[in-house]
């Protein structure tokens, strides 16, 4: 919300546009018993519920708190301090990571990145990383003091498919995420 009302990002007044690919959906569930980011109140005491934030790839709604949402003349969305487990699916389903291994046949499997390099204003993105560089859609060698590069927008329109392998411990809840194209720099 901040960023759209003081205009710092590369996604300004965007809902109801196509900012994921068609079948993928964000959808924010914060009662989910267990989870870590539950919480039936946001930080101003604001009740939280189930919502789409983009479904079948367009923006539905932004992340509000009251203070933003008043500059942007809109409703408070109970999100003040942030999501509240935001769960990543698509209509093609998860994919495991040999598949997508496969899917990819030739490219870069990132493991690790490092550093800050994501401009918010313009969408350009810059990222020390490591991983593995895969041939044949299987692991074929370490790679590591790297760099990838690119823009956001196409980077998240890119994306080809969403693995299933999910980390439950965190308020964003998506498997590895297997997209079209990156820039990769180093030796």
């Amino acid at each position: 919300g901040s960023s759209q009302y003081r205009k710092l990002t590369f996604l300004p007044e965007s809902i109801g546009e196509r900012v994921l690919p068609e079948g993928l959906h964000l959808q924010e569930r914060p009662h989910i018993r267990g989870a870590m980011a539950s919480s039936p109140f946001d930080a101003e005491g604001v009740a939280t519920r189930d919502s789409d934030l983009v479904t079948d790839g367009v923006l539905q709604r932004y992340v509000l708190g009251s203070y933003s949402a008043r500059k942007l003349g809109l409703r408070t969305t109970g999100n003040a301090g942030g999501i509240h487990n935001l769960l990543v699916s698509s209509d093609a389903g998860a994919r495991t990571l040999p598949e997508l291994l496969r899917i990819m046949g030739e490219g870069f499997f990132v493991t690790e990145l490092m550093g800050q390099g994501v401009n918010g204003l313009t969408g350009d993105y810059s990222r020390g990383a490591s991983g593995f560089w895969v041939k044949g859609g299987e692991l074929a060698y370490p790679v590591h003091e790297v760099t990838i590069a690119g823009n956001l927008k196409p980077m998240l329109r890119g994306i080809r498919a969403i693995g299933s392998d999910i980390e439950p411990h965190g308020a964003i809840r998506v498997g590895s995420v297997l997209i079209d194209e990156v820039t990769v720099a180093g030796n």
